[in-house]
């Protein structure tokens, strides 16, 4: 089975997020040309990496979306080589297999197989999307020259073949907490870096519980409003010592009726002594599941919703594409040790996709 083949290869390539990407971006750019597609290459501003925008067939038309880039599988009780397929059953192991490697590997035995009577198709493939998707914004003024008006955008991250039509937007943030340091015997006659930052973490709860209460909601998810979460906390240096720094990491997941920049001055109106700086920002997704574009997708899927993690999609919304998120796989199996993809979803994956490029 082709698409086995193409996945053991991909899963081959050690393509961690912090590593670069370009062996594989090589062996992908010479499979999509030697499929007959005009392939463009657009490089990440460090050098080191890449993405792919590949077409056939002119203007319009389905566009397939995926990131290369997968999560670290060190640290994890993996029981196998996360680096080489392993099939038990139905099931076909590996780091990426989920995560969004098998939907590659769709995408490229798609390519090969493609009639000449399909119409217009492009393979969308970027990087960096698990440490905060910093690849695709760099690809899009490539994207929107290069792709104007396509009908669909498919970005396919695990789904179990749902239709999700909706996620989240993110943005995250690292607070510096300034204080003066000092023996903790005179400890009221310094400020406390740490006091500073459990001002903000007090301040991000008590948004949190407003949203809940007030906030909008969207039934579509798990989780219906828009959420902050403390992640890490880090400060002192010794329990005598009153501590002069601290930093604080904490995110806003957003609806799309909501936005980050009406959320954050609500948490910080009234802190100080602190500095801010935004890491991490993409922008959520929220398609119409009625708009004609649609229709087709629709009645191949099994299902539509929405889903709780945020991907690439809203890059492609915004640029005025019709987008969904629509893929192999149970995102419960990704970044886990012993990821694994249902040969079963590979199958049916193909199989829809060929209907819908027909």
């Amino acid at each position: 089975m082709r698409v086995l083949e193409l996945l053991d290869r991909l899963i081959a390539f050690p393509t961690v997020s912090s590593d670069s990407n370009l062996a594989l971006v090589d062996w992908a750019q010479a499979q999509l040309a030697g499929a007959g597609f005009e392939v463009t290459r657009v490089p990440s501003s460090c050098g080191e990496k890449a993405g792919l925008i590949a077409r056939r067939g002119g203007d319009g038309g389905l566009v397939l979306s995926a990131h290369t880039d997968v999560v670290p599988a060190s640290g994890q009780a993996w029981t196998r080589d996360p680096f080489a397929l392993a099939r038990e059953g139905d099931r076909l192991f590996g780091r990426g297999t989920t995560d969004m490697k098998g939907f590659v590997a769709c995408c490229l035995a798609l390519a090969e197989e493609l009639p000449e009577s399909a119409g217009p198709l492009a393979i969308v493939l970027s990087w960096d999307e698990e440490v905060g998707c910093r690849g695709i914004p760099q690809m899009m003024p490539a994207v929107r020259e290069l792709l104007p008006d396509p009908a669909l955008c498919v970005v396919g991250e695990p789904t179990s073949l749902v239709m999700a039509t909706g996620h989240k937007g993110k943005a995250a943030y690292r607070a510096t907490c300034r204080g003066e340091a000092g023996h903790s015997a005179m400890a009221p006659r310094f400020r406390n870096a740490l006091h500073v930052a459990c001002d903000l973490v007090a301040a991000v709860r008590a948004e949190q519980a407003r949203l809940m209460a007030e906030g909008a909601q969207d039934p579509g998810y798990d989780v219906p409003c828009s959420t902050l979460h403390v992640g890490t906390l880090h400060g002192g240096t010794a329990l005598n010592i009153v501590p002069d720094r601290a930093e604080v990491a904490f995110e806003i997941r957003h609806l799309a009726s909501e936005t980050p920049e009406a959320i954050l001055p609500r948490v910080m109106a009234g802190l100080k002594d602190l500095e801010l700086e935004q890491t991490i920002a993409y922008p959520g997704l929220d398609t119409d599941p009625e708009q004609p574009a649609l229709v087709r997708l629709r009645g191949l899927a099994q299902g539509t919703g929405k889903v709780s993690y945020g991907t690439e999609a809203g890059y492609f919304a915004a640029a005025g594409i019709p987008t969904v998120v629509w893929g192999p796989g149970d995102m419960a199996q990704g970044h886990q040790p012993d990821e694994f993809i249902e040969l079963s979803q590979l199958v049916d994956c193909m199989e829809a996709l060929r209907r819908l490029v027909a």
